[in-house]
């Protein structure tokens, strides 16, 4: 499966997986404690400029961050329609936040880091019989498909809008279907003859 981390190196590389993990932790625990708006633009645009500080590889993912704002713009019309218009911005602000700061990690942590991470988090749990190693490939498969199927969908889109002049939108979903199938049903294969089954 295509993946989002970038091979160009940049300052947030040489951060050790588990710390970018657990600053992705403490940062979105505090976004959801502050409420007011002022403190959360301040959040997001400390954000954005950490995010714009990786250089090229930032610069060619910026795109993806489009459907984000577009979500937080619904959520500001749906608070706006609800009478509620402060607390849907505070949500928008914690969304675009939140995502910028998942963006990095993924564009600056391999796979097999991730993975290491959430097995040596979860290795207590084997003493009562969880078997932590599927557990943490099922969460890092979970976080590599969703990865590899926006990227999927942007080229999807590309290839429509190279054709026809405009954004594929809903037409993709049909060919997004079975390309998702397609990529289930390789990795299934995958995970067989890894396991032996």
């Amino acid at each position: 499966m295509r993946s989002l981390y970038s091979a160009q190196a940049t300052w947030m590389h040489g951060i050790a997986a588990w710390i970018k993990l657990a600053l992705l932790s403490v940062c979105g625990t505090i976004l959801l404690w502050v409420e007011r708006p002022a403190d959360l633009v301040a959040a997001c645009a400390l954000a954005l400029s950490i995010f714009v500080s990786l250089g090229a590889p930032a610069w060619r993912s910026f795109r993806m961050l489009g459907g984000v704002a577009i979500a937080g713009g619904l959520i500001v019309l749906f608070h706006w329609v609800m009478g509620t218009t402060m607390q849907g911005v505070a949500s928008a602000l914690r969304l675009g936040s939140a995502a910028m700061l998942a963006l990095m990690l993924t564009l600056t942590t391999r796979f097999e880091d991730l993975l290491a991470v959430l097995e040596a988090v979860m290795r207590p749990l084997q003493r009562i019989g969880i078997p932590t190693g599927r557990v943490a490939l099922a969460l890092g498969l979970m976080l590599r498909f969703a990865e590899n199927f926006h990227a999927q969908w942007h080229r999807l889109d590309d290839a429509y809008r190279a054709r026809a002049g405009r954004g594929g939108g809903m037409r993709l979903l049909a060919p997004m279907t079975i390309r998702t199938l397609q990529t289930a049903d390789r990795v299934a294969d995958a995970l067989a003859a890894r396991l032996g089954r």
